[in-house]
């Protein structure tokens, strides 16, 4: 089994954003006034129309390779008159597609104090077996919430969202037209990219994960050969987007994400009831073949120890696009997890909130 190591984190894979571009200064030394606007300048924004069924909306996330769409309301008086634009109803994502699933296949519903009319809604028509439109399960898993901010929105008031478990923000221009997407991955990318033209930020980036006490919660983890299905289960239950994937002699061999929940989609959902151990080497050979490359170099178990830096900890997850490393021991055995929404809030604490 390959393990990304503090050794092999990739070199930049993006030019550094330009010191010069707006909503920096010159000198670029605060990093917390950097408006949001800067970065999503270009990005085309993929919506989902509420009207269509959960089906299509899938089909969407997987034909753009994206994990999570805003939603918008497709009724005429707010999607065809030239001054009223779309009105976004909430985002959908995997999250709420495992959400879905768990209420089609095993009853799991919402508690009934949690239930709105639209997912009491969803259930009716989803245990009548008709079509489901997408606007009903939009953050049906509660983690994914649709949260916007103006173009001028400065880093720290996004760093304030993102601390609070919020994992993308739109932005949305005072008429309502949706300029862009800004997710926790992209400011990390960001902030790591031009870090040094941030000395205050560059201080705690040298930090370990020890020393920020980052990296020893908790571990949900599920047993290899558990099904695929108990998996999903777990990660519902718990609100959690990961699970540690652990073999026999308690060792890491791998895990399981929200965004996995798409080879069960392209699969007819077969995978379900596989176990997470073949699950794990089903990716591996799939991507491995749509890549021309070898599975082991394609799906390694990304971690990090407890005295890896910060900064390196940033460098491993804009190197693999990952949301969060597993944190081992020694003995390769897990022992916590660092995911972006940690590294922002411990950037957001050890710098704007020690000053």
């Amino acid at each position: 089994m390959l393990r990304m190591t503090e050794k092999s984190t990739s070199p930049p894979l993006y030019p550094v954003i330009s010191e010069h571009r707006e909503g920096l200064t010159t000198e670029a030394h605060d990093w917390t006034m950097v408006q949001a606007k800067s970065l999503v300048e270009g990005q085309t924004v993929i919506t989902i129309d509420g009207s269509l069924p959960i089906e299509v909306a899938c089909e969407t996330l997987l034909n753009n390779n994206i994990s999570s769409a805003p939603v918008y309301d497709s009724t005429p008086a707010t999607s065809t008159a030239i001054d009223h634009p779309r009105s976004y109803i909430g985002m959908f994502d995997y999250g709420d597609l495992i959400s879905y699933i768990l209420i089609v296949l095993r009853k799991e519903f919402p508690p009934e104090d949690e239930s709105t009319i639209e997912i009491k809604e969803l259930i009716r028509k989803a245990m009548g077996g008709e079509q489901v439109p997408v606007k009903l399960a939009s953050d049906l898993s509660r983690k994914n919430p649709f949260c916007s901010v103006l173009p001028e929105a400065t880093l720290i008031s996004v760093l304030d969202e993102f601390s609070c478990g919020t994992h993308r923000v739109a932005v949305t221009l005072p008429s309502g037209e949706l300029m862009g997407i800004l997710s926790q991955s992209r400011v990390i990318e960001y902030l790591y990219r031009n870090i040094k033209h941030f000395p205050e930020l560059h201080r705690v980036a040298s930090k370990s994960l020890r020393q920020l006490q980052l990296g020893e919660a908790p571990v949900i983890s599920i047993d290899s050969e558990s099904i695929v299905l108990d998996a999903l289960s777990l990660m519902n239950k718990h609100g959690v987007s990961s699970l540690a994937v652990i073999g026999p002699t308690n060792s890491l061999v791998g895990n399981i994400s929200l965004t996995d929940v798409k080879h069960i989609i392209k699969n007819q959902q077969k995978l379900l009831w596989n176990s997470c151990f073949h699950f794990i080497n089903n990716i591996r050979i799939s991507q491995g073949v749509i890549d021309g490359q070898g599975d082991q170099d394609r799906h390694p178990v990304f971690d990090v120890k407890l005295d890896t830096t910060l900064l390196m900890t940033m460098g491993k997850l804009v190197a693999t696009k990952a949301h969060r490393l597993w944190v081992t021991d020694e003995a390769d055995v897990v022992i916590g997890l660092v995911s972006l929404t940690d590294l922002l809030r411990a950037i957001l604490n050890n710098t704007v909130n020690q000053q």
